[in-house]
């Protein structure tokens, strides 16, 4: 059918459209295996399948037309009461959802699915053949006789043999057409974005009637209405990208329901807290490692019906999703009441490749399961296994600044539970000081959070530790791993990760807030110990840092002190680069941060600035050993800067190494005659040329 010259735009509207009605079908004949006889539900089927069939043809799209028509008369015979609603045919008819699926895509990109087509109808009307019998023992599922050789098996057989739906994409929340606006996800996201800068301008408003004009903000009406609208904004924005967990419980459960059948087990299936809603981007997120999790529970965790039996327990057994918040975080347990982890074989399976593994404690072994590569005769198989797929739930669940515990009960079930941020836009921070800045650490990370003299530590080993009930914990300082001066005395807090705790000292708790989170840019080098930053009041950086890579951190640098301890310097040697201040003038951000993360980890001392005028306001406090500096800058460039600098006696000999994108070669010469000493082009920068460039700098100076 020709649509008026307009037909791309159409078959892209019907594709969307489609999608969220084969998610319904799949959900509704879930729900109908459970219900074979509700005559509501099976009306409800027939009138998504008829839709979809009326919608396809009037866009063009023959093949979904005539795959939908095949399924609308089997699901007609049954709503007519000619047919009973079995597992086998529930099987066909999933496997027939998901091929549409997959056409769908195809055929709004114009491609030929006329043969797929013919296949899917052939599988509707051989199940149509014949009455099937109701039987009580699970039908393994449909499959194709291949008309080709194995390896070109039609897609209707990989869709049977592939059992999950597919979870590339979270399906939308279902919602009356009416009531739904169609949105892009970025450009939510830009409007999140522009919100969070409002609410951080607005602040900064409130800082300049204070410091300036001596005016307390929360006495000014307009300013309170202000923050009241911004508040209620940032929070309607905030909520605009929430979607209830239902949107993935379906995929779950069609996974539960194709490996039990494929295992030949009784399962059933529990969710609870459905409606509890989390960030789109995070719930899509979480929604393969919770698939590889609610697979393995059935594979690994439910066991045999022989088996179960012999042990005493109902002949079926039970997978549970439960779904709650409970303040800024959403907690995702799967339960399953089957064998438990064996973790003597998880620990000698470790142990033959680490040997330390040996020595693990029970809890600490159970986490050895999300390690990649885990495997054990018995232990894995083709469908799932403990450690082998676990390790993409660790890798996505660290993604969203999330973690995970596990409890199980040998011989009872195991738990995994996924405890997340609601959003990641917005996350709940500890806010510390150490090293002379303020630092956020998200709340979720935070185990503890007391004085010093409130926590009981000592030494273990000739290192610092504290007690967390009866659990020692190491403690490291804050400041020192983030290669700052250490703080000698504060409070303390302990930081969890994934598998692992340990506490840090800081000079200052200063409070808790919600912190507006930002993505470090792409040009940054991977910095582990930072999820984030957020832009202050005051137009300063506050560093989001995070738990396990501050954890890493940590640990290493214990192993490093005592033979930094042991070695003492020669005499005469040349100080350690910690001693050299440099000070870092570049107007964009993420290039002045890149530069102080390399050079902090070199462990250089490292001032910023933003322009030139605030670099010699920098200059003024105290001296420096090198300075950097762009030359594209507001209110003074870097050539006015370091001409400048040469002009005050005193720093004459300051060396100063102008980093810059302008590429030509007078732009090159005017620096060096302004009195630069280095000249070196961003779209050429990297992380060893610059250490290079400081420290030969550095050292002619010397």
């Amino acid at each position: 059918m020709t649509i008026t010259g307009q037909e791309d735009e159409f078959r892209q509207l019907f594709a969307e459209e489609a999608t969220q009605r084969l998610d319904t079908l799949t959900s509704q004949l879930l729900s109908l295996e459970g219900d074979p006889a509700d005559a509501e539900l099976i009306a409800s089927i027939f009138r998504e399948a008829h839709t979809l069939k009326g919608a396809s043809a009037v866009v063009g799209l023959d093949a979904i037309t005539t795959v939908s028509h095949a399924m609308e008369d089997l699901l007609h015979e049954l709503r007519a009461g000619d047919r009973r609603a079995t597992s086998a045919l529930i099987d066909v008819l999933l496997v027939t959802v998901d091929g549409l699926r997959e056409m769908l895509t195809i055929t709004v990109a114009g491609g030929d699915q006329s043969v797929e087509a013919a296949q899917l109808v052939s599988l509707l009307h051989d199940v149509g053949a014949e009455q099937p019998a109701v039987t009580t023992a699970p039908a393994p599922p449909p499959t194709l006789e291949p008309a080709e050789p194995a390896e070109q098996a039609p897609p209707a057989e990989a869709a049977v043999r592939a059992h999950p739906a597919p979870v590339d994409a979270v399906p939308p929340p279902r919602a009356a057409d009416s009531e739904t606006v169609r949105v892009p996800l970025s450009r939510l996201d830009q409007i999140v974005r522009l919100v969070g800068e409002s609410a951080s301008a607005h602040l900064r408003v409130g800082r300049l009637l204070s410091d300036r004009l001596g005016v307390d903000p929360g006495t000014v009406d307009e300013v309170r209405e202000l923050s009241r609208v911004l508040n209620e904004l940032q929070e309607l924005t905030m909520r605009a990208r929430m979607v209830p967990v239902v949107t993935i419980t379906d995929v779950l459960q069609r996974a539960v329901r194709d490996v039990a059948r494929q295992t030949g087990k009784e399962v059933r299936w529990e969710v609870r807290g459905e409606d509890t809603e989390l960030d789109r981007g995070v719930l899509q997120q979480l929604a393969d490692p919770l698939l590889h999790i609610v697979r393995n529970a059935v594979d690994h965790g439910i066991e045999p019906l022989d088996e179960r039996v012999a042990a005493g327990k109902a002949p079926h057994g039970t997978v549970r999703f439960h779904a709650m918040q409970i303040g800024s975080e959403v907690i995702l347990t799967v339960t399953d009441d089957g064998r438990g982890i064996d973790v003597d074989r998880v620990r000698s399976a470790a142990a033959a490749h680490n040997p330390a593994a040996a020595n693990l404690s029970d809890d600490e072994a159970l986490y050895l399961v999300f390690r990649s590569g885990l495997s054990t005769a018995g232990f894995v198989s083709d469908i799932s296994g403990r450690g082998v797929g676990l390790d993409v739930v660790r890798a996505n669940v660290d993604a969203v600044r999330g973690r995970i515990e596990i409890r199980n009960s040998p011989g009872a079930g195991s738990e995994f539970r996924v405890i997340v941020p609601i959003t990641l836009a917005v996350l709940s921070c500890l806010l510390v000081r150490a090293g002379g800045r303020s630092h956020a650490i998200p709340m979720h990370s935070i185990a503890v959070a007391q004085g010093e003299a409130e926590v009981e530590h000592e030494s273990s080993a000739g290192r610092p530790v504290v007690w967390h009930g009866a659990q020692a914990i190491p403690l490291s300082s804050l400041a020192e791993t983030m290669g700052l001066p250490a703080d000698d005395e504060g409070p303390i807090i302990v930081v969890t990760g994934l598998t692992r705790r340990h506490a840090f000292r800081v000079a200052e708790l200063v409070g808790q807030r919600d912190v507006v989170v930002k993505g470090l840019s792409r040009l940054l080098p991977r910095l582990e110990v930072f999820a984030g930053a957020s832009v202050e009041p005051d137009g300063s950086i506050l560093l989001v840092l995070d738990a396990p890579g501050l954890i890493d951190q940590a640990r290493r640098g214990r192993e490093r002190a005592p033979q930094a301890a042991t070695t003492p310097a020669p005499s005469g040697s040349v100080a350690a680069p910690g001693r050299s201040r440099l000070l870092v003038v570049d107007d964009a951000m993420t290039v002045r941060e890149l530069q102080r993360s390399i050079l902090e980890r070199a462990g250089y001392q490292v001032l910023t600035a933003s322009d030139g005028v605030e670099a010699l306001a920098r200059l003024a406090e105290g001296p420096v050993d090198l300075v950097l500096t762009d030359v594209e800058m507001p209110r003074m460039d870097g050539f006015a800067l370091t001409e400048a600098i040469r002009r005050q006696p005193q720093r004459e000999n300051v060396p100063v190494l102008i980093l810059t994108s302008r590429t030509s070669e007078a732009d090159r010469q005017r620096g060096l005659l302004a009195g630069a000493d280095g000249y070196i082009i961003k779209s050429a920068f990297d992380e060893a040329s610059l250490l290079q460039a400081v420290e030969r700098l550095l050292g002619v100076r010397s």
